[in-house]
């Protein structure tokens, strides 16, 4: 009989539900990593340009957060504190508030919810619902906020949708920006807002990703941004930004809504707020909207004390003064020039997206497929985004050296001439 000691991947296929995703795609053992590096248990190496969906925005086992971490534990520091006051909690905050808020004059507080994504949009949700006293919310097509039902409510996905098996409700859809040739959704939005028989109940909240990830790195113009920010508040609703994966850098600033000036009402962060990978989510409110009772959403695990150690450690690393962000101005330059090479290989192709959260749309989900497992049998680890899957998309660690970003891009482009040169010959 199988034992623990076994080595093989069987276990994966006879004990691990058919839900599982990423490992289809990926099948590797993998045991060690480092930086922008996976490593096997046959000790293959990969570059890793999926950085754990952008959760690992700062790499694999930053050395300066792996340090703060096992200092904490092994100084037997509190490991499970609920909502508790602890002094890792507490030095979280200080150095958010010195490092990230103060800096751009936000006077928000921060909530910390379950340690999900999904489920600081959920408190979002509630929070809006709760102050403004109306339940519907705009959200906007190809837009991703997570799989648990208030949330997947507001997802555009239809077999996410699907996997509901029954009615979600609350949301009204809209096109996102050039959803559709000729269509100014922000004017359509303002005009069904304010006509009385519109048909649209007025909203609680806009939501909105400025960056959408999942959905194919559609990203919103700062004009068009700035249009919802100002319908949202001419209309009495709550603006939401969902930066849970254009957040931390990825986009160019520590916030994807910088450069376009908005001061939204909620926030939701996730992924790369911890820094190092460890479950951690929160909702930044502003205080007039801060008006859950105790406990009115709670979680055991709101208070994840190991996320607060590294959280604290990637914030004053990386974000105590501008360096960072001059880093990734020239390091997106870097990767736009790279994918422009990948799209000239490709027919039709074209880049999308902002910041260090870009891809290129090869016009295919298959071709996009292809592509990926080509890399990654080449050893680079890349996926695809998009209604389609027809965007391969870059969400490399933003700490990634030079040589091997440009390494990365060698084999994506090695799998570029193989999959196109295979489809030849079969054409032939």
């Amino acid at each position: 009989m199988p034992n623990d000691m076994d080595q093989t991947t069987d276990v994966f296929s006879r004990r691990e539900s058919e839900a599982r995703s990423y490992c289809r795609a990926i099948p590797a053992l993998f045991n060690r990593a480092s930086g922008s590096e996976l490593f096997d248990a046959d000790g293959n190496r990969y570059i890793d340009f999926l950085a754990g969906c952008s959760s690992l925005n700062y790499g694999h086992n930053d050395p300066d957060m792996k340090d703060a971490l096992i200092a904490h534990i092994a100084g037997d520091g509190v490991a499970q504190g609920l909502d508790l006051h602890t002094d890792a909690k507490r030095s979280f905050l200080v150095a958010f508030d010195e490092c990230i808020l103060t800096p751009r004059a936000m006077d928000h507080r921060v909530m910390f919810t379950g340690p999900t994504g999904a489920n600081a949009v959920e408190a979002a949700m509630k929070i809006a619902r709760k102050s403004t006293g109306r339940t519907n919310i705009v959200a906007f097509t190809n837009g991703f906020h997570g799989v648990t039902m208030g949330a997947l409510a507001a997802t555009g996905n239809g077999y996410h949708r699907g996997g509901a098996a029954m009615d979600t409700s609350g949301v009204t859809r809209l096109p996102y920006e050039d959803y559709a040739e000729g269509v100014d959704s922000a004017a359509l939005l303002e005009q069904m807002l304010a006509d009385p028989s519109g048909g649209v109940d007025a909203p609680a909240a806009i939501m909105l990703e400025t960056v959408q990830g999942e959905g194919g790195l559609n990203a919103a113009s700062d004009d068009w941004l700035r249009r919802i920010e100002r319908i949202a508040h001419d209309h009495g609703a709550l603006l939401i930004i969902d930066d849970i994966q254009a957040g931390c850098g990825r986009s160019g600033q520590f916030f994807s809504f910088e450069k376009a000036g908005l001061k939204p009402d909620l926030i939701t962060m996730a992924k790369s707020i911890s820094g190092y990978g460890l479950p951690m989510a929160l909702v930044l409110v502003r205080p007039e909207h801060d008006v859950f009772g105790p406990a009115e959403h709670n979680g055991t695990f709101r208070g994840n004390t190991h996320a607060f150690v590294t959280a604290t450690a990637a914030i004053r690393k990386f974000w105590a003064d501008d360096r960072f962000e001059r880093e990734l101005e020239l390091k997106s330059e870097r990767l736009t020039r790279n994918l422009q090479k990948i799209a000239d290989m490709l027919p039709g192709a074209r880049l999308k997206g902002r910041g260090m959260m870009k891809g290129v749309d090869v016009g295919s989900g298959e071709l996009a497929g292809a592509i990926c497992a080509r890399a990654f049998e080449l050893g680079l680890i890349v996926e695809t985004s998009g209604a389609h899957d027809e965007v391969v998309k870059i969400l490399a660690p933003l700490t990634t050296p030079e040589p091997l970003f440009d390494e990365g891009f060698g084999m994506l482009g090695q799998a570029v001439r193989d999959v196109t040169t295979g489809m030849r010959t079969a054409a032939e």
